[in-house]
């Protein structure tokens, strides 16, 4: 053999071994931070055994003789299956991802590193009754245990070149902040600030008219729906008269933010017992968030001795966030209780007027107060700390001016300690609707609509938080002067003040992110961009439409994707083409012709009308939404849904003195909306007849570090790219990395028919077998049972010697 030639194989000879050598090493890492799911361990802190079984979904069953035990065995199941997600959520609301994973995080970190609840979270802990601080350094020691147990760190600290962090008690508290952030607007407070810009450009009746709520979708529990829009005349306004930029149509798409964009949310409703097969009230729950893999939460069932629990014994199942010892959502076989956003209003800007004679002071009711001065420290891998200027107030840091200039401060329950707790746990040893109801204003949680089933066929609903702002003295909606005397918050709400239903007279009780009560209640309340309320409407009619329901009828409600709200819109587009000789128009014309009403993956009506709703809101809009830009360029109309009233009450009315002059007439309009939708997807592969929903409708369910990962390895930590079914104003909400976190369907008393789905799995080890486990049945809409199912794995946890 020629010597270039051994050489040459040589060289392939090592190649083939460092790859190897590498895949194994890199298998071997991989392998050592999986949970270890069989045999004992013995760990200091514990006071008795604890057990500690998965099936094949990986649900966690936890038996203990203590609830501290069990918290204690959470802690060490949660680390070992999620470390890496928990430590992200503590680092998000802490303003500390950086540190982790670098300046791509920095402007996230300064963004929350403002509101400073690193140290609220503190502050809430050193507050905390004694007994939840116990529970809580229960937990953290059971997380640190189960870190420390795993041979190798998780594996995506590896990859990230970083050590993992212990788990501290108030960490629990950073987890609870950020669900304030996910759920309050990443506490920005933007919708407010849009609506002060159309104020300061437009006029009032104007923009009362432009946001106005729309009675047609409203169903609330209680109360009257919200008066019919009243159309401004031209005295009130005119585009007509008003100096717009020329080509007012051509900036269209670029004048209105996206509508139906993705918001935290949920569904959630309940059947008394006389309308169940069992006797027993039903409760269906599905929580819509930002989906990744792992899912946010994790399945889980806590078995402990209660004397308040059937037989002395509290078997409590449902789905826990890991980070917390809390089973958020679930059954105890007595109640099971679910929770919606309420997006009730619960934060204000607040105008802070400054000493003209010395910055640092600022006007209060008795006079002047210092503003305090805090030097955030953001440390970042790889690159110098950033050094952060946060400027507070009594009534919360400085953020942004108002549209004149003027300071305003954020008051917002986010970040003040009150709004922080562990009273979620005590759900758990509820034994009544009634009793659970009692336990919804003490609950330090972001504020959401609460409902409770119980086994005696009860139902209830009230607002769970016990953070409820009293307001006096100024418009909630507007940033307002709090300097002045009963001006402000002036406390916070008493469970006597907190709107509550028990045993409605029809047995039905529905919430989905909409505006649930009126009156008095709507005004303590508030509202931060409610649901338009299609949702909760399409609910609250399939909760009509029989009489006799099991655990499988909730479920299909749940997985209701009927295109009630786009039917309008579709019969729109009709009117709009009929009597047109254009070939893209009669093709668009003949695709929507035969309404399938659903949106189906292989839909193409629904995509087409879809996308001419879209262009019919940026034109209608778009004149309004220019002028407000001309001065504020950052200006995005607020949401979710506060537009769909006024677009369609000018479509009917056509009034003059509101269209765009670009156009002759409202039917031109729609015309070009309709020919905007022909030459942008008539452009496509295939033409418009190839546009179906699930094209752009498809699941993009990802672990959070895939990105940074060679494609080849993402797709095996992704989930599917599965075309999915349902759309934002309907039931069944889908959208690519958003909708239902969990689908829970159970009639308390009766868990073994129950059905839990959840997406992304539950462990968050790709080597792991609970990997993903699941997913696809949330993909399919198949139950996946709620109770585990038989025992794959043993880990027995045993107090240490001595």
């Amino acid at each position: 053999m020629k010597p270039r030639f051994r050489w040459f194989r040589a060289v392939l000879v090592l190649i083939v071994i460092i790859v190897g050598g590498s895949s194994i090493t890199g298998w071997w890492l991989l392998a050592g931070s999986r949970a270890q799911l069989d045999g004992r361990q013995s760990l200091a802190g514990l006071q008795h055994p604890v057990t500690i079984s998965r099936d094949a979904l990986g649900t966690a069953t936890i038996t203990g003789q203590s609830r501290d035990d069990v918290a204690y065995a959470l802690g060490y199941v949660h680390a070992q299956e999620r470390f890496f997600p928990m430590d992200l959520m503590r680092r998000l609301a802490a303003g500390e991802l950086s540190e982790l994973v670098g300046p791509a995080a920095l402007n996230t970190d300064i963004n929350h590193r403002r509101q400073r609840l690193r140290a609220v979270a503190e502050t809430a802990y050193a507050a905390l009754p004694a007994d939840q601080k116990h529970t809580l350094d229960m937990y953290r020691d059971g997380v640190n245990a189960g870190l420390a147990h795993l041979r190798e760190k998780p594996w995506e600290y590896l990859l990230l070149g970083t050590q993992p962090k212990p788990w501290r008690s108030e960490d629990t508290m950073l987890v609870i902040g950020a669900m304030y952030l996910d759920l309050n607007g990443d506490g920005l407070n933007q919708r407010e600030l849009h609506i002060a810009q159309m104020h300061a450009v437009l006029p009032g009746t104007l923009v009362d008219f432009l946001i106005s709520p729309d009675p047609n979708w409203e169903a609330p529990l209680k109360g009257d729906v919200s008066p019919s829009p009243a159309v401004p005349d031209a005295d009130v306004y005119d585009l007509r008269r008003v100096n717009a930029p020329s080509g007012t149509a051509k900036l269209a798409h670029v004048a209105t933010s996206p509508i139906d964009v993705a918001y935290p949310g949920s569904n959630s409703f309940a059947l008394a017992g006389n309308l169940t097969h069992s006797g027993a009230a039903i409760l269906a729950n599905d929580m819509h968030l930002t989906l990744r893999v792992p899912d946010i939460w994790f399945r889980a069932r806590l078995r402990y001795p209660d004397p308040s629990a059937p037989h002395g014994q509290r078997d409590a199942v449902g789905v826990t966030l890991p980070g917390t010892p809390a089973l958020v959502v679930g059954s105890n076989g007595q109640i099971a209780w679910g929770f919606t956003n309420s997006y009730g209003d619960w934060m204000d800007w607040v105008r802070v007027l400054r000493d003209p004679h010395d910055s640092s002071r600022y006007k209060v009711p008795e006079g002047w107060a210092t503003i305090e001065k805090h030097d955030e420290v953001i440390d970042i891998k790889g690159a110098p700390p950033h050094h952060l200027d946060v400027e507070d107030t009594r009534w919360g840091p400085i953020l942004t001016q108002d549209t004149d200039g003027t300071p305003l401060a954020l008051a917002w329950i986010g970040n003040r300690p009150h709004g922080y707790n562990l009273a979620l746990m005590q759900l758990e040893h509820a034994t009544s609707v009634s009793s659970a109801l009692d336990l919804a204003p003490t609950l330090g949680m972001p504020p959401q609509n609460f409902l409770v089933a119980d086994s005696a066929g009860h139902i209830g609903w009230s607002i769970a938080s016990n953070s409820i702002p009293l307001r006096s003295g100024f418009d909630p909606q507007l940033p307002a002067d709090w300097s002045q005397p009963n001006t402000g918050w002036t406390g916070w709400a008493v469970p006597s003040q907190y709107p509550r239903i028990e045993d409605p007279a029809d047995g039905r009780l529905w919430t989905a992110n909409n505006r649930t009560v009126g009156g008095d209640d709507f005004a303590l309340l508030g509202n931060s961009g409610q649901d338009i309320g299609a949702r909760a409407q399409q609910i609250r009619d399939d909760l009509h439409a029989r009489a006799d329901f099991g655990p499988g009828n909730t479920l299909d409600i749940q997985l209701d994707d009927h295109a009630l709200f786009l039917t309008r819109w579709q019969q729109l587009l009709q009117q709009t083409l009929s009597g047109l000789d254009d070939p893209a128009l009669n093709q668009l014309r003949q695709l929507t012709a035969s309404w399938r009403n659903e949106a189906a993956a292989d839909s193409v009506d629904y995509r087409l009308v879809h996308a001419f709703r879209e262009e019919v809101h940026k034109l209608v809009l778009a004149p309004f939404a220019v002028q407000i830009q001309q001065r504020f360029p950052d200006f995005e109309w607020p949401g979710p849904g506060d537009q769909e009233a006024a677009v369609w009450a000018m479509i009917q009315q056509q009034p003059a003195n509101l269209l765009d002059p670009s156009y002759h007439d409202w039917r031109a309009l729609l015309l070009q909306a309709a020919r905007n939708v022909a030459d942008t997807l008539g452009k496509q592969p295939g033409g418009l007849a190839a546009r179906t929903w699930g094209e752009v409708n498809h699941a993009d369910i990802n672990h959070p570090l895939s990105r940074a990962l060679p494609a080849f390895v993402a797709h095996f930590l992704n989930m599917p790219n599965d075309e999915l079914p349902g759309d934002h104003n309907m039931p069944r909400v889908a959208a690519p990395a958003f909708g239902a976190s969990e689908r829970l369907d159970v009639a308390p008393g009766h868990e073994s028919d129950g059905i839990l789905e959840m997406p992304g799995g539950q462990s968050d080890n790709p080597l792991s077998p609970f990997y993903g486990a699941g997913h696809e049945d949330w993909v399919k809409g198949r139950p996946t049972p709620l109770m585990p199912g038989s025992d794959r794995y043993t880990l027995t946890l045993e107090p240490a010697s001595g």
